[in-house]
């Protein structure tokens, strides 16, 4: 299942009940959860955490920013952070499952949608950018709502990617794009010099010459006493949250300023935590990392970074996502189901293996044929077919539970093979009996998978029958049964290979030898005769 996160940012962080009406818009949204909304009063903004399929995500940040531009107006904002728009800015990133070129098409139909519905212009950055000096955000959002709002219609080098070429009145323009994990980072020192932490800002910055994949810049924080490094670390793998940690420290330290402490804002992925654990365990020379837990190591990176109000359980992605799951898991009952299984067979238990595996794609490629046949039977565009469907489908709807069961046989195989290896050994009489036990499960063993792929060539007959007459609509589902099949009669061939060597009768031997190889050249036929027909279909 394909998870997407998406991060807007809001230009608001004062009034509470403007964010809540922000955050109510998006996770009305079916399929969305929200992961963190995080308010800050002296930048005026508020960052916004969802993830979810990405369909659901991408209609959660519509409407997030659709609700924005009706409550923020741009003409009335101030704070320290830099920002163009209501919505500011709305980046996708790959969580699970999902490729960043997907994420691009995402912000892609985002892109498309703010412009055309809401008449905001729209500026494509990062993975999404579509001209190369709009990759940076920075320089997207060079000279903010104000600057751009002198400029758009009148700069060919402002107009927007979707949208209007003018601003808009007071939701100014957002930027949509895709990247890889942002780590919102902030570092806070003891004193009110804020030159001080604009000259670390820049010392540490990439753009001037300073730490890769860092962007800085240097604010006073009133309500805290004190100023802070405010840094977007746009690849932690260039620059950790430890390693900016170290080199601010080192700086301030050189004009005898200590930290105050550092906050993570938002959230941020479970290796980079332990990235920064490592990183700082080895400057502090600490011993012991060898198989340290997850939970010690984000405590270590908590206490020697001096995060503040930092919570791993609501902070760490794949921690927060853990209960994304788990919603899901009651939303879809069966894959509860499917994850015990698929628990089962990536432990180190013997059984399930890979029969139980061929018998799973063998029952998946069936149901997916009998899918088809369902959308065909009773439709009039296809009244012509009706009987060779029903056909079909008479003989693969009993093959499903039969072809499930060979998951019990495979596993009682194994289990008297290895019941035959037990037995005791210290005769003649005694080795003679246990190799005779063993040959004759060796020889179980073989007829097991043999017969999963039998039925699994007979199931691929009536698929791919369903195939060349089925509902078009469908016919990607048979393209992909017939996979499942083929991966099923390949799996099931297999587990007769690895048993045929060790038994000592010929003729046996030269009999399954000569089914498998039967079964493989079957199922590749078959394959490329249903791959033909889809294809055709699809094109």
């Amino acid at each position: 299942m394909p998870i997407v996160e998406c991060v807007p940012n809001f230009s608001e962080g004062r009034n509470q009940e403007i964010v809540d009406q922000i955050v109510a818009a998006i996770t009305a949204v079916p399929g969305v959860s929200l992961l963190g909304a995080e308010r800050d009063p002296d930048h005026n903004r508020s960052v916004v955490t969802l993830a979810g399929q990405p369909d659901a995500v991408l209609e959660g940040a519509f409407q997030g920013c659709k609700k924005a531009a009706e409550l923020i107006d741009l003409r009335k904002h101030q704070g320290q952070h830099p920002r163009m728009g209501a919505t500011d800015v709305i980046p996708f990133v790959p969580i699970s499952g999902i490729t960043m070129d997907e994420c691009v098409a995402l912000a892609d139909q985002l892109g498309q949608r703010i412009g055309n519905e809401l008449k905001i212009p729209v500026f494509m950055y990062g993975e999404a950018a579509k001209r190369e000096d709009r990759q940076n955000l920075a320089e997207v959002r060079a000279g903010e709502f104000e600057g751009l709002r002198e400029e758009i219609g009148k700069n060919s080098q402002r107009k927007p990617d979707f949208g209007p070429d003018s601003i808009h009145e007071s939701a100014g323009a957002t930027a949509v794009g895709a990247r890889f994990f942002l780590i919102a980072y902030n570092v806070n020192l003891n004193t009110r010099d804020v030159k001080l932490a604009k000259r670390i800002a820049k010392a540490i910055r990439e753009k001037d010459g300073g730490m890769p994949a860092v962007k800085a810049m240097g604010f006073d924080l009133p309500a805290e006493s004190c100023v802070q490094v405010s840094m977007n670390l746009v690849d932690y793998r260039k620059t950790s949250p430890a390693q900016a940690f170290l080199r601010i420290a080192e700086l301030a330290e050189a004009e005898g300023v200590p930290i105050l402490n550092s906050e993570i804002v938002g959230l941020l992925p479970q290796d980079a935590l332990e990235l920064c654990a490592r990183q700082m365990a080895q400057t502090k020379k600490l011993q012991g990392m060898e198989g340290a837990g997850q939970i010690w190591l984000n405590q270590l990176a908590a206490e020697t970074l001096k995060l503040k109000d930092f919570v791993p359980d609501e902070q760490v992605i794949e921690l927060r996502l853990e209960d994304f799951m788990a919603s899901d898991l009651e939303q879809f009952p069966y894959i509860a189901g499917v994850n015990d299984f698929l628990r089962d067979l990536a432990s180190d238990k013997p059984t399930p293996g890979g029969g139980a595996a061929a018998a799973v794609l063998g029952a998946t490629g069936i149901a997916l044929g009998e899918m088809v046949g369902n959308l065909t039977l009773g439709k009039k565009k296809y009244a012509e077919v009706q009987d060779i469907v029903k056909g079909a489908m008479a003989h693969l709807t009993p093959m499903r539970d039969r072809m499930l069961a060979m998951f019990a046989e495979d596993a009682r195989a194994f289990e008297a093979f290895g019941e035959a290896g037990k037995l005791p050994k210290d005769t003649d009489e005694q080795k003679a009996a246990r190799a005779s036990a063993m040959q004759e499960a060796l020889k179980a063993a073989t007829m097991t998978p043999d017969q999963t792929a039998a039925l699994g060539v007979e199931a691929f007959k009536h698929v791919a029958a369903i195939a060349k007459v089925g509902n078009k609509h469908a016919i990607s589902d048979c393209g992909v049964g017939a996979l499942s099949l083929y991966a099923c009669v390949k799996a099931a061939v297999q587990n007769m290979w690895i048993n045929l060597p060790g038994i000592k009768d010929e003729d046996f031997k030269g009999k399954f030898t000569a089914r498998a190889n039967d079964y493989e050249r079957e199922a590749q036929r078959l394959l490329d005769e249903t791959l033909a027909v889809v294809k055709a279909a699809i094109g």
